[in-house]
């Protein structure tokens, strides 16, 4: 690392949603310092299976459903850019997402769901055991429909995230791996640097962006951010017999083939842990929830298994915005399972108050709550502002 590097803007974390920023950022001309303390696209961003479900996951309206489709709808903008700029592909397919229904509550829920979304002019199609086996052969004859959204689709996570981050360093950002910061640095309520082993780096704004280890930071500031972790593990085959073209996704288990034949499987969900190890019975209940979907699975080839670490709030909605009681210091994560589907949205949203522009999305649900931290790792009191 240089001596007395200084930015505009320093970016703390290279996973999906720091790389966009920084790539966002360097688009308009603002000069910016990525700090990663492993490698680029090296925790969650590099575990997901990089669906862009803004209709599949979102089953019920909430405050993340708008903005999940305008992000998906700028996906084929973003990765043609991406592409000319460095010639990296990200696996982008449109081909959209089956929503399996396994008895009769889903099979009502899923025909609520696509009349909603027909009245808000979205493409969303119930279709019969008949008419989901006529689209994906493949399926179980067991199922009872299934929801078809033709919008949603997918990328591969870590060849995104590595894209972001190259198209980023060709407009001139500066990234440093295996750099950990150790310190946010403001004086007067001011962000002024950060403190990174012993040196100080300045800038005028900081963006933390270090998923689960983000709160780290703030609590060394004084502050605390809520953040949990939540394991995630993942398995992936290759494809002998069975030929799925798109996303199949349910409750408790998703499929979603690749373009190179490969299919993942996922993903286990196991609140507050971080350790990565990858376990049998993880595997077992996904394995065994994969062959009530697609029986033929069972005649696909290993490949590997792995797990992620993926960060979420109280609210199950991520941090988008500026700390409300330090200076040009911005917060970006706990996108939890949508950081992938987020990232393009979330890059512009927070170069757009980086540079004091406007918002017209409602940034409420996303705010950034002050949480007082104590000596003693003790919350003092709440409030969201």
């Amino acid at each position: 690392m240089p001596e007395k590097k200084r930015a505009d803007v320093i970016v703390i974390g290279g996973g999906v949603i720091g790389s966009s920023i920084a790539y966002e950022l360097s688009l308009r001309g603002i000069s910016t310092l990525v700090l990663e303390k492993n490698s680029i696209a090296s925790e969650a961003s590099s575990a997901a299976a990089g669906m862009l479900a803004a209709q599949g996951e979102f089953i019920e309206e909430a405050p993340l459903f708008d903005l999940a489709r305008k992000s998906r709808a700028m996906f084929p903008q973003v990765v043609q850019s991406i592409k000319e700029r460095t010639g990296l592909d990200v696996g982008f397919v449109d081909r959209g997402l089956l929503r399996i229904a396994k008895n009769n509550q889903d099979i009502q829920r899923y025909r609520e769901q696509a009349e909603r979304q027909h009245r808000l002019g979205l493409s969303a199609e119930w279709l019969s055991t008949e008419q989901a086996l006529e689209l994906e052969p493949f399926l179980s004859s067991s199922i009872k429909g299934a929801l078809f959204i033709e919008s949603d689709s997918q990328v591969v996570a870590p060849q995104l995230t590595k894209a972001y981050a190259r198209g980023a360093i060709s407009l001139g950002a500066q990234f440093f791996e295996f750099t950990e910061v150790e310190e946010l640095l403001y004086e007067h309520g001011q962000i002024i640097g950060v403190r990174v082993q012993d040196e100080v780096i300045l800038c005028n704004k900081v963006v933390v962006a270090s998923s689960i280890w983000s709160p780290r930071l703030l609590r060394l500031a004084g502050y605390d951010l809520p953040l949990s972790p939540v394991k995630g593990e993942c398995i992936s085959v290759k494809l002998t017999k069975s030929s799925i073209q798109r996303t199949i996704y349910t409750d408790g288990c998703y499929l979603v083939p690749k373009a190179n034949g490969e299919l993942i499987i996922g993903a286990t969900v196991k609140p507050r842990i971080t350790d990565k190890g990858v376990t049998l019975g993880g595997i077992s209940s996904l394995i065994h929830a994969a062959e009530q979907l697609v029986p033929s699975i069972r005649e696909s080839e290993w490949i590997s298994a792995w797990s992620g670490i993926r960060p979420i709030t109280p609210t199950g909605l991520p941090y988008m915005g500026e700390h409300p009681e330090i200076d040009g210091l911005f917060i970006a994560t706990g996108h939890y399972r949508n950081g992938i589907l987020l990232s393009p949205a979330t890059g512009v949203i927070i170069a757009d108050l980086i540079e004091g522009k406007s918002i017209e999305d409602d940034l409420s649900p996303f705010a950034v709550p002050v949480v007082r931290y104590d000596s003693h790792n003790k919350i003092e009191g709440v409030s969201i502002p």
